[in-house]
């Protein structure tokens, strides 16, 4: 495995915080499936649709090893 670059990583935050300086909706979003809807057995789907058209979709059902990384981040975003 690689090590992180610290200047990368700044690059990467402010990329991030750009992104969703320019999708204010996301945000709320997220934090409100992370507070009321991620448990063990929750399915998250995707769609994406490009400009033309193509519609691209999956699904995923979360496991109780998916929510330990839940966790861990919620641990570590309560610490950063």
């Amino acid at each position: 495995m690689s090590s992180l670059n610290p200047m990368k990583l700044l690059q990467m935050k402010a990329a991030l915080d750009r992104f969703m300086q320019g999708h204010p909706k996301l945000q709320p979003f997220l934090d409100a499936v992370g507070q009321n809807a991620l448990e063990t057995g929750t399915v998250i789907e995707v769609l994406v649709t490009t400009a033309q058209g193509k519609r691209y979709s999956t699904n995923l059902r979360l496991s109780q090893q998916d929510m330990e990384l839940v966790k861990e981040w919620k641990e570590w975003k309560e610490n950063h």
